[in-house]
């Protein structure tokens, strides 16, 4: 009996911010549409009509200006809260169609569709009823490995008749090459613009003579990954789903302000939530850390200010994920590098030498790393009423530094005060 080839789905939420926004306000479905960035710098996401008026990707708010008033162009700013929460209604849907899923981002999801002998109604089913219990609309693309998945996402994307859904499993050799014959090089999985320039120097622009280069070679000049990607293309699944996230290494948490500020207790106040935001995702994944990073920037676009980025590091006496004792060296660490006179656009936390709670070897003198039950209060009653609804005093009190948001939708389903009201 010949044995079932792999089939590794690939779900991909469409236009995902947009549609998320497009779930609370119908008025919106047909018009265009665009997300902005963090303090509503550049467009992030756009709806297929704000693409089709020429919108790109990353482009300021500030030169599509006339744009959005010349075509009524609908603008908001980026929702983090609605969002996170749309992306785990459409996550949970999805794992119930696999024992093996693979969160790859907050919009995609890989699923492990391997002997399943209903696969194509399988697909049309999870498509249905996502966009039925959430509003969201996803496209499915099926193939023998990660990367063929990928791809045939972008083909169930693009292509009408596939109605969202495609399996290049169903096509024969010939079909195959057709099909990535036509499809350029820069939508492969991993290929970035700087790479596909490198490859079009070596003759190779498409999909299907990436597929069949000789691997020596392009491992040699291109390095493994490379190898990779074209036996995952030739249908061998090298990159396996990971079921299971891996706990951080890193734990970076930082923004840019909404405004520059030169006081240290603003700084501080953004700091200490920053610092607030990474214990408590140290803590969700059972880990402590053993060395932080405060840094702060003045605004780099701004040449006629005086420029001062500094950094300090603190290694920790004994690792932890306690808020209160990260923010305490966090404030120390930020007293010995601030300096008055300057303007900060951005701080920023980063945690490191990051190992598993549970089995932290301290040496013999130092005793158990530090657990506080405090903390585990902290998050059992945010997790129940909300995050934010118990914190430290000075964790974000002062608000000078928030991220500006002007355009913000509400935070319809987990805010009680922002609820949609149907009449």
């Amino acid at each position: 009996m010949k044995n079932q080839p792999r089939s590794i789905g690939l779900i991909d939420c469409n236009n995902f911010y947009v549609s998320c926004e497009r779930v609370f306000r119908p008025d919106i479905l047909t018009r265009p549409v665009i997300i902005l960035s963090n303090n509503d710098g550049c467009a992030v996401s756009r709806s297929n009509e704000a693409k089709a008026l020429g919108i790109k990707m990353g482009v300021p708010a500030f030169k599509i200006r006339d744009q959005v008033k010349e075509y009524g162009i609908e603008v908001f700013s980026s929702n983090y809260v609605l969002y996170a929460d749309m992306s785990n209604r459409v996550m949970s849907i999805l794992s119930e169609y696999s024992p093996i899923q693979e969160i790859y981002s907050i919009d995609e999801s890989f699923l492990d569709l391997t002997g399943f002998s209903d696969i194509a109604e399988r697909a049309k089913e999870m498509q249905e009823r996502v966009v039925r219990e959430t509003g969201i609309p996803v496209c499915v693309g099926i193939g023998p490995s990660k990367t063929l998945a990928k791809l045939s996402n972008f083909i169930a994307k693009r292509h009408p008749k596939s109605r969202g859904v495609f399996n290049i499993n169903r096509l024969s050799p010939k079909q195959v090459e057709s099909v990535l014959t036509n499809i350029p090089t820069d939508e492969v999985w991993g290929v970035g613009r700087k790479l596909t320039t490198s490859l079009s120097e070596f003759g190779i622009d498409t999909v299907l003579q990436l597929r069949d280069a000789d691997v020596a070679s392009m491992r040699k000049r291109f390095g493994v990954v490379m190898e990779k990607t074209i036996r995952e293309l030739r249908g061998e699944a090298c990159i396996e789903l990971d079921d299971m996230a891996s706990a951080k290494k890193q734990i970076i948490n930082s923004r840019s302000f909404g405004k520059s500020v030169g006081t240290i207790e603003d700084v501080q106040d953004a700091l200490t939530h920053f610092v607030s935001n990474a214990a408590k995702k140290l803590r969700d994944q059972g880990s402590i850390a053993g060395m932080m990073q405060v840094f702060l920037l003045t605004d780099r676009f701004r040449a006629e200010q005086p420029q001062y980025c500094p950094g300090v590091t603190i290694p920790l006496v004994m690792p932890t994920s306690n808020t209160m004792t990260l923010q305490k060296w966090a404030l120390a660490g930020l007293d010995s590098i601030f300096r008055s006179g300057y303007l900060y656009k951005k701080a920023g936390v980063i945690l490191s030498e990051i190992c598993d709670a549970s089995s932290y070897q301290g040496d013999l003198f130092a005793g158990a790393p530090e657990n506080s039950k405090i903390m585990q209060v902290f998050d059992q009653m945010n997790a129940r009423y909300g995050k934010g609804t118990i914190k430290l005093s000075q964790d974000g009190s002062r608000q000078s530094w928030q991220m500006r948001q002007e355009k913000k939708s509400p935070e319809y389903t987990t805010n009680w005060d922002e609820l949609p009201i149907c009449f």
